[in-house]
């Protein structure tokens, strides 16, 4: 037996058009949303106490989602809409969308709320990133590591954009994700006492010989060019990843999870 008996079926629907303007930047930023898709998203969303406001479930596969879920959002005030499969295909840039998406606001956190984080933080910087993947794989890592934030600087893709939030796996609801002017945030950070560490093949020291013990905002740049120039001006530290083989470089996203780790390891992995 389903729960929602109802369905939206019409793609010319206003709502389902408000739905799939979601997929492009400029509508997140006009309407102030985004969207999740699948089980395991929605979950952490759920579980982290994000403000979801509407869930969009594709009424004949109701069965798909796990006992208890609907009910968990019916309970917590959420709307809940079925649609048809043309309506959660028009909503989705995946070829084969799972039973359920979700609306949500997108996140309020601000710059001072990484300044204000109890020391000794370890936040991530992003100095243009491009790729949603390696973006949504950096929140990963630093998730994983217990950072106290992201800070995102200008130039970097979209947190919001689709393929960045499925990248997350849900660590964006984990841990502050902040939007902000490196300009101005980094010597803040600077002046609060912290380290501005980045990446550099002239380096001197490794990132195995460098103490993640203090607080540290650690930058990281755009695949092609690195960290930019402006804000390698503001870095106070810089170190090198040794490596043996013959690779010249790391991936953007592998790189810092190698230092995100070691930051991790010094400062005692519980």
């Amino acid at each position: 037996m389903t729960l929602l008996e109802s369905s939206i079926t019409s793609v010319h629907n206003p709502r389902v058009k408000s739905w799939a303007q979601l997929l492009d930047k400029k509508g997140r930023d006009k309407q102030g949303q985004f969207i999740i898709e699948g089980v395991h998203l929605v979950q952490e969303a759920l579980a982290s106490g994000a403000a979801v406001e509407t869930l969009i479930v594709a009424s004949d596969r109701q069965q798909e989602l796990p006992t208890g879920l609907l009910e968990q959002a019916l309970a917590a005030g959420i709307e809940c809409v079925a649609v048809s499969e043309q309506v959660l295909a028009k909503c989705t840039d995946t070829l084969a969308p799972q039973a359920v998406l979700a609306v949500l606001p997108k996140l309020r956190y601000e710059p001072r709320d990484l300044l204000a984080a109890a020391a000794p933080g370890l936040v991530v910087v992003i100095d243009g990133i491009q790729d949603p993947g390696n973006l949504g794989t950096i929140i990963r890592s630093a998730d994983a590591v217990g950072a106290t934030g992201v800070l995102l600087g200008r130039g970097t893709v979209d947190l919001y954009n689709p393929k960045t939030v499925r990248s997350t796996m849900g660590s964006l609801f984990h841990l502050p994700i902040v939007q902000g002017d490196l300009r101005d945030a980094l010597p803040q950070a600077a002046s609060a006492g912290a380290a501005i560490v980045t990446t550099s093949l002239q380096a001197k020291m490794s990132c195995y010989e460098y103490d993640f013990r203090e607080p540290v905002w650690f930058v990281v740049g755009n695949e092609g060019q690195g960290v930019s120039e402006e804000v390698s001006l503001l870095a106070t530290e810089e170190i090198i990843i040794p490596m043996q083989g013959r690779a010249e470089s790391l991936n953007a996203a592998m790189a810092a999870t190698v230092v995100l780790f070691e930051a991790m390891r010094q400062r005692g992995v519980s």
